[in-house]
């Protein structure tokens, strides 16, 4: 399925507060995507947004994100309540209940065995998620291929999940997914009856934009156009913000 523009115009799918429960990915989604993941903080617009957002929507508002619990919480300053870390793999309820699933024995092979691959290949960073283990290359495109076949070695060797995306292979304990997490936070109030809308940029979301449609909903894809089951479209993190504004 092709995207469609999304943009500002009259045209576009105007969100109606009453009937939506809107669920959002943080790194290219609210924030822009930065060489390192620790050079994303807090801002002041984003912080706002997001209290505006869980006002005007009656609390049916959750982050999905790949990145830790207490990662997030740094990042968006504790305004959401309602949140799904390390791709779904804990999940805080809007009731602040966490649910978090035990981390796989082979996390500490992996995790050595990556931060040798880094050691030994400039621009590699490895970010340890606790339920999870990144290799990210971003700062080294070139090192894709030899990345993925390590990553792929140690996916075989150690049993975890090997869950590609944008410039990073990351090896996460087996669990939940986006998709799963979205549908958790679906069937328990203040979500639940509600008309789930999912927005994110990465090849991870696309289990969240599937799960948005199956319970009749749709995913926004935030980037240029690919393939994806996302039903519209938003050009970059700017355009996101905009229209989320205009919502809140």
């Amino acid at each position: 399925m092709r995207t469609e523009d999304l943009t500002l115009s009259a045209a576009a799918p105007r969100l109606k507060a009453a009937e939506t429960a809107l669920f959002l990915d943080l790194d290219g989604t609210l924030a822009p995507i930065m060489d390192r993941p620790e050079l994303v903080g807090p801002d002041p617009r984003r912080t706002r947004l997001l209290e505006r957002l869980a006002a005007r929507l009656a609390g049916r508002l959750a982050i999905i994100s790949g990145r830790s619990l207490e990662d997030l919480d740094r990042i968006l300053e504790g305004r959401a309540s309602a949140v799904a870390a390390v791709h779904g793999l804990v999940w805080r309820a809007a009731d602040g209940q966490v649910v978090r699933t035990p981390p796989h024995p082979g996390l500490a092979h992996a995790a050595e065995e990556l931060r040798r691959f880094a050691f030994a290949h400039a621009g590699a960073l490895v970010e340890d998620k606790g339920l999870s283990i990144a290799l990210h290359y971003r700062l080294a495109p070139g090192l894709a291929e030899r990345a993925r076949f390590q990553a792929e070695a140690l996916a075989r060797e150690t049993g975890l999940t090997l869950q590609p995306g944008d410039c990073v292979l990351e090896l996460r304990t087996p669990g939940p997914r986006k998709g799963e997490a979205l549908a958790a936070f679906m069937a328990e109030p203040p979500f639940r009856g509600f008309r789930p809308v999912f927005v994110g940029d990465d090849l991870t979301d696309e289990d969240g934009f599937r799960a948005a449609r199956d319970l009749g909903g749709f995913g926004v894809l935030v980037g240029p156009k690919r393939d994806t089951v996302a039903a519209h479209r938003l050009d970059d993190v700017a355009a996101t913000l905009a229209w989320l504004e205009a919502l809140s």
